[in-house]
Formats: C-alpha cells, structure tokens, sequence
C-alpha cells in the first residue's frame, strides 16, 4: 500500500513536470497561455475527481483497486508522452 502511494505520488509529480513544461516548448507563445490554462483546468478536475475514487474505494474496503487504477493510467501517460515527445518518431521532438 504504502509502495503504490510513493510511485503514485511520483508519477504525478513527473506528469506534471513534463506536461507544462512540454507545453511551453510545443505550442507558439501566443498559444501557450490558453493551452497552459486548459490543462490547469483538467488538473484541478483531477485534485477533485482522485479523492473522490479513494473514498469509494476506501468504504468498499479495496483502496488498492484505486492505486493499482491510478498506476495504470500515469504508467500509460508516461508511455504517450515518451511516445509522441522523447520516442523515435516523435512528432515535436522535446529534449
């Protein structure tokens, strides 16, 4: 349990990181700022929607379904990410 929480909290600090930092190099400057607040705005959802998930599962007593949910969708974020940014044909290639 504990092991999950360290890599969940892990791999939300490396999306994060990633996501507005690739922003910023991806889209012009005049597109930037609108792309940048779009994604703040899907982020909050997600401060909202995750605790939301952990109370449910945490009354059904099974709070690793959560965690093991969690890990899958950062793990396929960071895959689409190395993907389309970092990969061999990478679209916009972003050291």
């Amino acid at each position: 349990f504990f092991l999950l929480f360290l890599v969940l909290f892990a791999a939300t600090g490396i999306g994060n990181g990633s996501t507005f930092r690739t922003i910023a190099m991806v889209f012009p400057k005049e597109q930037a700022g609108p792309a940048l607040g779009w994604t703040s705005a899907v982020a909050a959802y997600g401060a909202f929607i995750i605790p939301k998930v952990f109370g449910e599962q945490i009354k059904m007593a099974t709070p690793e379904v959560a965690l093991y949910g969690f890990a899958i969708f950062y793990t396929v974020c960071l895959l689409l990410n190395w993907w389309y940014y970092l990969g061999p044909k990478a679209e916009v290639k972003n050291p």
